[in-house]
């Protein structure tokens, strides 16, 4: 053990002498009561260690003993369904051991190395494997079949494999180089701040289905893509991520909640297993793994968290899987950062903030991707990373928002004016953006409808004029518009109401189809486009906006989508017959 001594303790940073041997990132543990830190800086024999735990009462003269590896997660079958803090302790394991009370220095292995699976070969002896290989797989959960993967750097000819019950200390297979034969278990370690290796990047031009109205049509993410939710307190950040982890096409959840309220993180712990995944209708804890890191647990453990967090999803998506990880929110973590820079006593940037917030956020985001993971098949897997950004007061001005969005693709601006007027979800169509969808444009055609991409322009430019014509309204009264222009008003809010409103408790109208969406634009656009004629042929604009269709191209939203064609038909005659009335009552 290479051991050194405390010498100055300011909150969660502990300056240690006499360190000379450890390295940059190492694990110490500090004081007699074994405090897990991480060594962030190293000035000669002089450590300074950030530590993921209370240091109150820590003085000089206290010993700090350092691991000699880095910051690591145990990655095997036993994560899904897990509740784990920011360095992956599994707190009902601790709860166990330390009661309600969360006590210092409590040592629990993050997966439970006692526990049987039944390990399944896929490999045979004489086979020749290599790094990212499926070597056998483990049935974690009905949702999860776990697959056994060979480690990286370790190639050769399998020599022995098992079947049947193991934990995950028991060797299942033995693979040999010609030189050296090594014994691989069902469990690895990775360290968190380096990302896992893969062997290609493919193009983000694979829609990531959310069944979210305004994020599919308007601004949708991209497979392996990353998003940006900004938004101030109340608009509905957590709301938009539940229904994300709820409905995303994605195989595998991981859910970190970074420095939120410890409300906010006990409604997840509450919801999540009560939620019904509409893939199997078990629990959707059989698909995901959470990290609660609450705003009163120490600050540091905010990074090693998202690290934590990531390094897990890595872990999935090489599997071949698509993973979708909410971490919720980064801007807790840039406080983290902000709290460590100040002690240190480094040059402060914008705001307090250190100068390299943006590098650390690019770090993050940037192991997000489509990717063919390691293997001797081409295995797709992909990693979409949605953060969470809780800008004070909404000014997304700020340097964590712009620091986010200079990398991130996707922005779903959340208002707090919508939130406030019950529109749900509160994406602001004026200023979100995806800079996806150029490259989802072919997707849409092939698989939603040829004319998707003009629908959506469409329904883009009427929100666009109707925000430049509520300013007119605004000054003049709605009496000084031309009819066409009330024409575009009224379809507009149509767009609002009836299509970006969506209603998560709906059981009907909490997902919607690709297909659905493609008629419910259709519906509308089809009321315009017959409207504006009427219009040039002389009906009376009172008439043509108070059509009882209306109200029912507005509950099209809460149709099943088994009676969704049927439905649309009926519109679409319905729709004809009374603008015909509209015209023959105008001419009267």
């Amino acid at each position: 053990m290479k051991t050194g001594i405390i010498s100055k303790v300011a909150g969660p940073l502990v300056i240690a002498d006499g360190m000379r041997d450890a390295n940059m990132f190492d694990v110490v543990r500090v004081s007699e009561q074994r405090l897990i830190g991480e060594i962030i800086e190293m000035h000669g024999d002089r450590a300074s260690i950030q530590v993921y735990e209370e240091t109150s009462g820590l003085g000089p003269g206290e010993k700090v003993e350092s691991t000699g590896a880095p910051l690591s997660v145990e990655l095997g079958p036993g994560l899904i369904g897990a509740i784990y803090d920011g360095i992956q302790r599994p707190l009902n394991e601790i709860m166990k051991v330390a009661g309600t009370n969360l006590t210092r220095g409590v040592d629990v292995p993050s997966l439970d190395h006692k526990k049987s699976w039944h390990f399944t070969p896929v490999a045979k002896v004489g086979d020749a494997v290599e790094p990212g290989d499926v070597l056998g797989t483990v049935q974690e959960t009905a949702a999860v079949l776990h697959k056994i993967l060979v480690p990286n750097k370790l190639c050769g000819k399998v020599e022995k494999i098992a079947e049947g019950d193991f934990t995950i200390d028991d060797v299942v297979c033995e693979i040999s180089d010609g030189d050296k034969t090594t014994e691989v278990k069902m469990f690895t370690t990775w360290p968190v701040r380096v990302g896992r290796p893969y062997k290609k990047k493919l193009s983000p031009d694979i829609l990531l289905t959310t069944g979210q109205r305004p994020i599919d049509t308007l601004f949708p993410l991209a497979k392996g893509g990353v998003a940006a939710v900004p938004g101030p307190f109340g608009s509905g950040k957590t709301v938009v991520q539940h229904q994300l982890a709820k409905w995303a096409a994605a195989d595998i959840i991981v859910y970190i909640g970074c420095g939120e309220r410890g409300n906010e993180m006990t409604d997840v712990l509450n919801e999540f297993p009560e939620l019904k995944d509409p893939r199997t209708g078990n629990s959707l804890m059989e698909r995901t793994v959470l990290i609660a890191n609450t705003s009163d647990m120490p600050v540091a453990a905010r990074e090693a968290s998202i690290y934590t967090g990531i390094t897990i999803a890595e872990y999935f998506r090489d599997m071949g899987y698509t993973v979708a990880l909410m971490a919720d929110s980064t801007s807790r973590w840039a406080e983290a950062l902000r709290e460590m820079s100040g002690r240190l006593e480094e040059m402060p940037g914008e705001e307090g903030y250190p100068a390299y917030l943006g590098s650390r956020l690019a770090q993050f985001y940037e192991r997000a991707g489509r990717v063919i993971v390691n293997g001797s098949e081409d295995t797709e897997g992909a990693l979409s990373v949605i953060g969470a950004v809780s800008p004070p007061g909404g000014d997304i001005s700020e340097p964590v928002s712009q620091a986010t969005l200079r990398i991130v693709k996707v922005f779903w601006g959340l208002d707090a004016n919508l939130a406030y007027k019950r529109h749900f979800p509160a994406i602001n169509w004026l200023t979100s953006y995806s800079l996806y969808t150029d490259q989802l444009a072919q997707w849409f055609r092939e698989n939603a409808a040829p004319d998707f991409m003009e629908l959506r322009s469409r329904l883009l430019a009427l929100l666009q004029e109707e925000a430049e014509l509520e300013e007119i309204v605004n000054l003049v009264g709605m009496d000084a518009l031309s009819a066409a222009d009330r024409l575009k008003l009224e379809t507009s809010r149509s767009i609002r109401e009836d299509y970006l409103h969506q209603n998560a408790f709906d059981p009907t109208d909490t997902y919607t189809s690709l297909k659905k969406q493609v008629l419910m634009m259709r519906a509308i656009m089809s009321f315009y486009d017959k409207a504006k004629k009427a219009l040039d042929e002389g009906a009376n604009i009172e008439l043509l906006v108070n059509i009882p269709i209306r109200e029912t191209i507005g509950r099209f939203k809460y149709v099943p989508e088994d009676k969704i064609d049927a439905e649309f038909t009926t519109i679409q005659n319905e729709l004809d017959l009374e603008i015909d009335d509209v015209l023959k009552r105008s001419d009267d």
